[in-house]
């Protein structure tokens, strides 16, 4: 059955960083855009990154452009998210999300948390 499993979160300091993977299984990675979404409490799931199928393209939210980093490994069915400078307004739980461009199908991650706070 299709999987995505993300990992890394955590609590984390002020200025500090995290790595999050998503380990996708069930179906054909490499022809699946691949993005990360995060939802504060109370506010509604935003879009952080995306990378398209071959990682030759990314894009990522103005908010985090510079101190996070989109990335995917086809070979070992895994997207990451390197997050550098975390701040409090950061925190969130963070999910990955797999969508075909052609044939619309979607897949959601069950998400991680990440807390920054001294």
């Amino acid at each position: 059955q299709v999987q995505l499993v993300e990992s890394g979160g955590g609590l984390v300091q002020p200025g500090g960083s995290l790595r999050l993977s998503c380990v996708a299984s069930g179906f054909t990675f490499r022809s699946y855009v691949m993005s990360w979404y995060s939802q504060a409490p109370g506010k509604e799931r935003e879009l952080v990154a995306g990378i398209t199928t071959t990682g030759g393209i990314t894009n990522h939210l103005a908010s985090v452009k510079g101190r996070f980093t989109i990335s995917r490994d086809n070979a070992k069915n895994t997207v990451y998210l390197q997050m550098n400078s975390l701040k409090p307004e950061d925190t969130a739980v963070y999910f990955c999300k797999a969508a075909n461009p052609f044939s619309g199908y979607e897949y959601w991650g069950q998400g991680t948390q990440v807390t920054v706070s001294s």
